[in-house]
């Protein structure tokens, strides 16, 4: 079972932490891309790269038959799927057995059954692990999921038997909502999985999500490795993960680490899985699904127990038995993970792609940041959004949160949109902090949605001072190398220019005047008198009698800045622009994605919120609604058709008037 050249059937943060450990164990690494990841730092990384599609994942990562090859055509004797992708589907594993290659995961057989809540949950009672009251029958009627769900008792959830990550499920609170609710949620499971089975657990409120690390040999040892608690969470997709779990007792752990063991050993498991529960308010733990893969999440494990997950998966892989025993296993410290995603939380978390412009992560003791970006990359529509995991180490929940808060804050991206801003608020959220999270957290916390940090007043004079800038030092290069100080100069006082940013969906009007090498910009009567030296993304900004330094982007009439809470994004807005947004007329693709529907026709009348069509990216479909109310003048796009971000849909006459 020993091999010496491993591929690694993945992309991104994950592929890259595959091929560190790889690579520190001697072994020879085979990278896997796409034409869209060509330039991703995971195909530099590794010893060789095997090229295996153009771009979308189900004709690359997701091809089995494209995977093998590469493998076969690389010499390469064992694949580590990493997670996500094929990392859970018992046909690949089959697939790869019978290619006479290893895959570093379990038997097809474990990832049969826990990957079918319905097999597990039978497995799970079966074994005396502790479920909640279910239904995971053959009869798949709506008749008798309805009896079903009255001999539970509401409310109940409403879960895909193939699937997860929160498609195909359905929180009914009340009798008459259930038909509706199975309804939608076998229509998101055949389309996601391919199946539209379904079982019922009744609903835990007010939980926490504990989940248990698992390591098992061939030789039939299973240990647990503690626990992560991933209670934050948003739509079931987990956002920050931590270990230990703040409010665990030493006898809740021995417990729940013992049934996760069970769990394991019920089908016989081996490698590295994770078997992960519900924790109600009186104590009580039941069983919800076991992954089995490495989790996003096992930095955490990783740095309170100082083991290397994948080095142990590997050596597994190849026959040997753990170097360890449960009494080995101590958790020291605390460690918190954030998951960096490219997307926009001001506007519905809608996933992101553009450019990475600039890439600066935070540098600090008790530190790791797993990321699979690099400065100059293109952030792409076909994948999963997560760009990189911050994960902060220290000898308490408080050290190591006070880490992680700064280091969010210090780990700069500028160009594509991404969720820093939410993140940094959600970490100073007072429960949070107090270590008293529940799933329901970001529910209660963020009601109505999160709305993006506005700009202060000092961060827009930066900006706009950047803008005018940039372009005078461009007009002193055009002028064949005069000194930019003398565009400044004048015998009489220069008139300010009138300059309108738009940021976060508001339009900032400022007054700005050339200072000799220096500016003055007025906004609102207050006035900011500042000096800018620039090298590179740093900028030296000295303003009001304050030294500060920034980090910052220019690209033609955009300004990207990084702040405290995240980037901001100023554009100069020209009056054609400023027309739309009065009128509201050009309805445009907010991200790349592919029309699924087109739910108007040209001349039908709308009103203010009526969907006008639905887009798929990244995995998800996305409703684009009416802006105002009109007349559809135009449509300019059909089903089907694959969209780039701000390529126009719709063209709308606004009620009273013309749009545009």
């Amino acid at each position: 079972m020993r091999f010496d050249t491993l591929l690694i059937a993945n992309r991104g943060e994950i592929a890259l932490r595959i091929i560190r450990t790889a690579r520190a164990m001697g072994l020879n690494t085979i990278a896997v891309y796409t034409d869209a990841d060509h330039a991703a730092p995971h195909v530099a990384a590794a010893d060789r790269a095997m090229r295996i599609g153009a771009g979308p994942a189900g004709d690359s990562y997701l091809s089995a038959e494209r995977l093998l090859a590469a493998a076969q055509d690389s010499g390469a004797q064992a694949i580590h799927p990493g997670y996500g992708f094929l990392s859970e589907n018992a046909e690949f594993a089959e697939a790869v057995a019978q290619a006479g290659l290893i895959l570093i995961g379990p038997s097809p057989e474990a990832m049969r059954v826990m990957g079918d809540k319905a097999a597990a949950r039978a497995a799970m009672i079966a074994s005396g692990v502790p479920c909640l009251p279910g239904y995971e029958g053959a009869d798949q009627s709506d008749d008798a999921l309805v009896q079903a769900a009255e001999r539970i008792g509401y409310p109940v959830m409403v879960k895909a038997a193939a699937g997860g990550g929160g498609r195909g499920m359905r929180l009914v609170d009340a009798p008459e909502a259930l038909v509706s609710a199975l309804t939608l949620a076998r229509s998101e499971a055949e389309g996601a999985f391919g199946s539209g089975a379904l079982i019922l657990e009744r609903a835990l409120t007010s939980a926490r999500h504990v989940e248990f690390q698992i390591i098992a040999d061939t030789q039939g040892t299973v240990l647990h490795l503690g626990e992560r608690d991933c209670s934050v969470q948003r739509r079931h997709q987990k956002i920050i993960e931590e270990a230990p779990c703040p409010v665990l007792s030493d006898d809740q752990r021995a417990r729940m680490g013992a049934a996760a063991v069970a769990a394991a050993k019920s089908v016989h498991y081996t490698g590295a899985g994770t078997v992960e529960f519900l924790l109600g308010e009186d104590g009580a733990f039941y069983f919800l699904e076991m992954n089995t893969r490495l989790q996003v999440e096992h930095p955490v494990t990783e740095c309170v127990t100082g083991l290397d997950l994948v080095e142990l998966q590997i050596a597994v892989a190849q026959g040997a038995p753990l170097p360890l025993t449960q009494a080995d296993v101590q958790i020291t410290g605390h460690a918190i993970e954030a998951r960096l995603y490219a997307e926009d939380p001001a506007n519905g978390f809608l996933p992101a792609t553009g450019p990475v412009h600039l890439w600066h992560p935070a540098e600090a003791e008790g530190l790791r940041i797993d990321a699979g970006i690099t400065q100059g990359q293109q952030i792409s529509a076909f994948y999963d959004p997560m760009l990189a995991k911050i994960i902060a180490h220290g000898p308490d929940r408080d050290t190591a949160l006070r880490r992680l808060r700064r280091a969010v804050a210090e780990s700069v991206l500028l160009g594509c949109d991404t969720n820093a801003a939410f993140l940094a608020e959600v970490l100073a959220q007072p429960a949070f902090m107090a270590g008293q999270a529940t799933t329901d957290l970001l529910a209660q916390a963020y009601p109505d949605g999160f709305s993006a940090p506005l700009p202060r007043a000092q961060e827009a004079a930066i900006a706009a001072a950047l803008l005018m800038q940039d372009r005078r030092d461009r007009m002193a290069v055009r002028a064949g190398g005069m000194d930019a100080d003398l565009f400044g100069w004048s015998g009489a006082p220069l008139a300010p220019r009138l300059l309108r940013l738009r940021c976060a969906g508001q339009v900032l009007e400022m007054k700005v005047r050339a200072k000799g090498a220096g500016w003055q910009i007025t906004q609102e009567d207050v006035t900011t008198q500042l000096h800018l030296s620039r090298r590179g993304a740093q900028v030296s900004v000295d303003m009001d009698g304050e030294r500060r330094s920034v980090l910052a982007h220019l690209d033609e009439s955009r300004v990207y800045l990084a702040t405290q809470s995240g980037q901001l994004v100023f554009d100069e807005v020209t009056p054609s622009a400023r027309a739309m947004d009065e009128t509201g007329g050009q309805v445009v693709a907010p991200m790349p994605g592919v029309v699924l529907s087109i739910d108007c026709a040209q001349g039908d009348h709308v009103a203010a919120g009526d969907t006008l069509a639905v887009m798929e990216a990244m995995k998800m479909q996305h409703r684009i609604a009416a802006p105002i109310s009109g007349r559809i003048a135009r449509v300019l796009v059909s089903v089907g058709q694959q969209l780039d971000a701000g390529m126009e849909l719709v063209e709308i006459e606004a009620d009273g008037g013309q749009a545009g």
